[in-house]
Order: C-alpha cells, then sequence, then structure tokens
C-alpha cells in the first residue's frame, strides 16, 4: 500500500490556529459503518450516540511544558529545544533546531534563569546504534530537577502547523486548553487531541446514561507523529511509546470485553493501546510498557468498536488508523466532505465519531 494513497488536498485556512471559545462548540462529524453513512452535529451533543452500558476510555496522559528557548553561549545563535524523554540525571533526549551547526559539547544557556546545558552527542536508538537525526543527548548544568527547570521556563509544544509567535511559541490559553481536562499523568510532548473537546459537563453527561468510564496512560512521544517516509507504508515503523493500564482500568476493560458491551476509544493513542493488550485468563497483558503498534488498513480490531477522533495529516500514521478503522471509501468520502464543509484541522479543530 502506496503512502500517496494517504494524501489530499487541504487549504491551509482549514487548519485550526486557536480552539474555540468553548471545548464543546466543536463540529462532530458521526461516520455510521453499517450504512456508510455521514451526519453532522456539535461535539455538546456526543453524549447522544452513546448507550447505557458503553464503556468510554480515555488517555489521561499530560503535556509538559517541553520546549524550551536558549542561545549558544558563544555565538548567541538561537537554539530551540524539544525535550523528549530523561535518559538519565539530568540528561534528556531531545530534539533541536538551531540558527547554524549544533556539534558535541555545544554549551547553550537560558539567560533569563541562570541554567545552562550542554549537547552531550547525537541520540543512537537501540536497533544496531542507528542515527535518530534531530535527536541529541542534552545534560543540564543545574542540579535542579529538569522538570521544574521545564516548569519555570518551557512552553507548551505546541505542533508546527500552530503559528505562535517565534519569542513565544505558546500562550498562556494554550497552556490550559491544549491540555484535555482529565489530563493527570505528566509525560506527553503532544495532546491526546480527541480529548479536547470534553468538559466536565459532558462527563458528567455521559455518566448519567449510565455509560462506564474508564482510563489509560499513552506518553504521546515522537512516535505518534513521526512522518512516514518510506514509498510503501509497510515498511514504516513507530517508535516506541510507554503506556500503563491501572488495576481499576484493567478490570473495566477486561468485563466489557468478557460481557461483549461496547468500547468506544477516545482518539488514536486510546486505540493502540487497546489494541496493544491481550487477554491472558483472567488478567489483561501487558498492563505497563511500550508499544510500537501500527495501525494501517488490513488491520484487525479486537476490542475497539467505536472511534473518537479528529482530522489528521495528511500522509500521517493517524489517517492511516483512521483509514483503518472506518475503511478506505468512507473514510475518504469524510475527508472530502469535511473540506466542503470547512470542518476545522488538526490538534484544535472538529472531531469525527466513527460507529
Amino acid at each position: 500500500m502506496k503512502l500517496s494513497e494517504f494524501d489530499y488536498s487541504l487549504p491551509k485556512e482549514l487548519i485550526a490556529q486557536h480552539p474555540l471559545p468553548s471545548r464543546d462548540g466543536s463540529r462532530l462529524m458521526v461516520l455510521n459503518r453499517k450504512d456508510n453513512s455521514i451526519d453532522h452535529n456539535i461535539f455538546s451533543n456526543f453524549p447522544d450516540y452513546l448507550h447505557n452500558g458503553d464503556l468510554l476510555i480515555m488517555n489521561n496522559t499530560k503535556v509538559f511544558p517541553a520546549r524550551l528557548i536558549g542561545n549558544k553561549k558563544i555565538s548567541g545563535g538561537k537554539v530551540e529545544l524539544l525535550l523528549i524523554q530523561e535518559t538519565g540525571p539530568q540528561i534528556w533526549k531531545a530534539m533541536l533546531k538551531s540558527s547554524g551547526k549544533i556539534k558535541d559539547n555545544t554549551e547553550i544557556t537560558f539567560n533569563s534563569n541562570n541554567i545552562s546545558a550542554v549537547v552531550l552527542e547525537k541520540y543512537k536508538n537501540k536497533l544496531g546504534g542507528k542515527d535518530c537525526g534531530a535527536e541529541w543527548l542534552i545534560k543540564f548544568e543545574s542540579e535542579e530537577d529538569v522538570k521544574n527547570i521545564m516548569d519555570k521556563i518551557g512552553y507548551v509544544p505546541l505542533p508546527p502547523y500552530i503559528k505562535r509567535s517565534t519569542n513565544r511559541p505558546s500562550s498562556s490559553m494554550d497552556k490550559e486548553r491544549y491540555q484535555t481536562v482529565y489530563a493527570s499523568k505528566r509525560g506527553a510532548i503532544a495532546a491526546p487531541t480527541a480529548g479536547l473537546h470534553f468538559t466536565n459537563e459532558i462527563l458528567n453527561s455521559v455518566k448519567k446514561k449510565g455509560v462506564e468510564t474508564a482510563e489509560v496512560t499513552l506518553h504521546v512521544g515522537t512516535g505518534t507523529f513521526k512522518p512516514v517516509k518510506t514509498e510503501f507504508i509497510q515498511q514504516h515503523s513507530m517508535d516506541p511509546e510507554y503506556f500503563e493500564i491501572s488495576d481499576t482500568s484493567e478490570k473495566k476493560i477486561r468485563t466489557a470485553i468478557k460481557d461483549k458491551r461496547r468500547i468506544i476509544a477516545v482518539g488514536t493513542t486510546t486505540t493502540r493501546t487497546i489494541e496493544s493488550i491481550k487477554i491472558k485468563g483472567n488478567k489483561i497483558e501487558p498492563r505497563r510498557g511500550e508499544t510500537d503498534l501500527f495501525i494501517y488498513p488490513g488491520f484487525n480490531f479486537r476490542f475497539v468498536n467505536a472511534l473518537l477522533t479528529n482530522f489528521h495529516l495528511p500522509e500521517s500514521t493517524l489517517l492511516m488508523l483512521v483509514h483503518a478503522f472506518a475503511g478506505k471509501e468512507l473514510a475518504e468520502k469524510a475527508y472530502r466532505e469535511a473540506v466542503e464543509k470547512k470542518y476545522r484541522f488538526f490538534s484544535y479543530g472538529d472531531a469525527m465519531l466513527i460507529f
């Protein structure tokens, strides 16, 4: 299956640059796989599509302020860092963007807080020491916990298609709205965007209908938004991302599967988490670890019966998952209709429900 099959034309003005005033004010496109129909609604009516006994599963990962702006100590050139993962004491894997070339031992200063870091070396993954491009290992020259440093000087790691000021890459509004209302487990460098539409009122309405809710954790990392660069998508590999399922959620999920109740996944990351598990006896395994599950057309969904998601980038693994779940013909029809009806796309955009 060729990558080009997942391309589509999108006018730039349909890429949402800011969230709507109300989280649940976004539009909701509803795809029915049984009759290939498409309906149009608003997200505040999402509970109307749920039934007593359904299990709604959400990803409770929390985005941390992973984007830092600094300068090279010697030249003064600007350096932008996206901290990805802690690999050792004060050492982080990071993606770097610089006005000039980055080298080993480059010192970076963050002048407003007397904080500095040094570039150790290019990051190489565990599979044969492969060079990972723009990813480097960074060591902070401070005894202060790097998480505290990020909270002081870090910015929300908005995706590159959301444009903000060069000197201030996110706002106080982004700090609140690029986060789900139920986010609790810090560790993501991108939001599970399907969950951004929920309000506490919507969640209460869902529960009043007799819908059970459960939370899983998948820390969204480079694996989710890593671009596909191979001509044939089957040759693409996902970077592993950490996931975890609590005791309480494990029991709810296992019981729903046993009772053959409908499972609705909020987002592609929740879907990948649920579809990564296996039922062994009376237990779900694994309960925690890393998943590099790549879902594309032809995948057999074992547990997820309905999917709530956003509108995704052309040729992205997220779009491939949507094609796998909805079916190629219905997914393409939905995206054409979304463009025609001027839906808002990507992270701050509108939602799609597929059942």
